[in-house]
């Protein structure tokens, strides 16, 4: 299975070969402040099941070791990177152009989320992130 998406303008698309080994919501303050959203949906692949189609994404560097990619023309947040894990990338459940195929399955960085928001779903809630350790290979 291919999925695809990309940003709001059209200029960046993507494709990735297979469904993501893990897809969450993240409440920590620098994924709402790089999207000015009160919460943020990631899907996590390998990277080499990412494929650029077209355009290139900016990246920025929103601390040591995170990039964070969007387009330089609409802004939109597509990806992130953490250095330590080359081989994974991250990508916006919202660019998806049918995002409804990837439900997430858990909440990152609870201890962060917006007090007033209430997110009724039976999902696991982690206060920080879940560990690297717990990727698969």
């Amino acid at each position: 299975m291919a999925l695809q998406g990309g940003c709001l303008c059209g200029a960046i698309r993507y494709q990735v070969i297979g469904m993501p080994f893990e897809a969450d919501h993240c409440h920590c303050n620098q994924c709402r402040k790089s999207v000015g959203a009160v919460v943020m949906s990631w899907m996590d692949f390998h990277t080499d099941k990412v494929q650029w189609l077209q355009g290139p994404v900016t990246e920025f560097a929103s601390s040591d070791n995170i990039r964070r990619g969007f387009c330089q023309r609409c802004g939109c947040s597509l990806t992130y990177r953490h250095l330590d894990y080359p081989q994974y990338t991250s990508l916006s459940i919202a660019s998806l152009d049918q995002p409804n195929l990837v439900p997430p399955t858990y909440h990152i960085h609870t201890d962060e989320q917006a007090s007033w928001l209430k997110i009724d779903d039976s999902c696991p809630r982690y206060k920080a992130g879940k560990t690297a350790a717990k990727k698969p290979d």
